[in-house]
């Protein structure tokens, strides 16, 4: 699952036993040669996805970690692409990259439960953050997110279908789950970081409730699984004017985990 440049068990077993700041703080400077990271064959199909919407002017990455998805927005907005997380430690990394001719890019460091943005951008993406928050932290977050973007504004992320029972995989996420949770029974500070704890039909309700209007798209990239469902799809949650818009699409999907990347998709 790692490679050579990853970071090693004991390394990984200090992050697991701090917070979620300060085990993102650590695995920093290594966190691009781990599975954590958002493959760039997601990365890519989202960008394609959004060029079909896009240009945007203002876009905003979402728990940007070490700015990957920073690089989605670059292809698909004009003026400034800002990425916010709460790891100073990702942050640090996310500005030493190399970035291209293009928008103009800046870092925030901010917990994004209590975003420093009003009406700020015309997009905002998130990849594989998720699974860092509480079923009850979501309608909070999805309501700082709309406070965030404009009218008209574009909330977007890829969601996996989940692997079926029979497969390795399903047991070993449904493992690293079970594991977390007794962690954070008999160990403080608590670190969040589940891959099975929420649906997206569940996610799609927040968001409604906070007052997107919600679209599943299919990325054609990853195919389909053998009932014919997309194996990746893309939420689209367009804010609408206060009271107006009802959520539409193709149906909630409630068996996908939203925006988590399992470890080697």
């Amino acid at each position: 699952m790692f490679s050579p440049e990853g970071p090693t068990l004991r390394e990984l077993a200090v992050q697991a036993l701090s917070s979620v700041e300060h085990g993102y703080d650590l695995l920093a400077p290594k966190f691009d040669h781990t599975p954590f990271r958002t493959p760039d064959s997601v990365l890519d199909a989202v960008a394609s996805a959004l060029k079909e919407s896009g240009p945007y002017d203002d876009g905003l990455d979402l728990c940007c970690g070490t700015g990957a998805g920073a690089d989605v927005l670059a292809t698909v907005c004009r003026t400034s692409v800002t990425g916010v997380d709460f790891s100073a430690g990702m942050l640090d990394v996310a500005r030493g990259r190399t970035t291209a001719p293009g928008p103009r890019v800046s870092w925030v460091r901010a917990d994004v439960r209590a975003l420093p943005f009003t009406a700020a951008f015309d997009l905002v993406v998130s990849f594989g953050a998720f699974g860092h928050f509480l079923p009850r932290e979501l309608p909070g977050l999805f309501a700082q997110v709309h406070g965030a973007l404009r009218p008209g504004g574009r909330f977007a992320f890829p969601v996996l279908a989940p692997p079926r029972p029979s497969s390795p995989a399903f047991w070993m996420l449904l493992g690293f789950d079970a594991a977390m949770r007794v962690r954070n029974a008999v160990w403080r500070p608590p670190f969040v970081m589940y891959y099975r704890a929420f649906r997206l039909g569940e996610v799609r309700r927040a968001l409604e409730d906070a007052g997107f209007s919600v679209a599943l798209r299919a990325l054609p990239e990853f195919g389909a699984r053998g009932d014919g469902s997309p194996r990746v799809r893309m939420v689209e949650a367009l804010r609408m004017p206060d009271g107006d818009g009802d959520g539409d699409g193709e149906g909630d999907g409630d068996g996908e985990v939203a925006g988590v990347t399992p470890p080697g998709a």
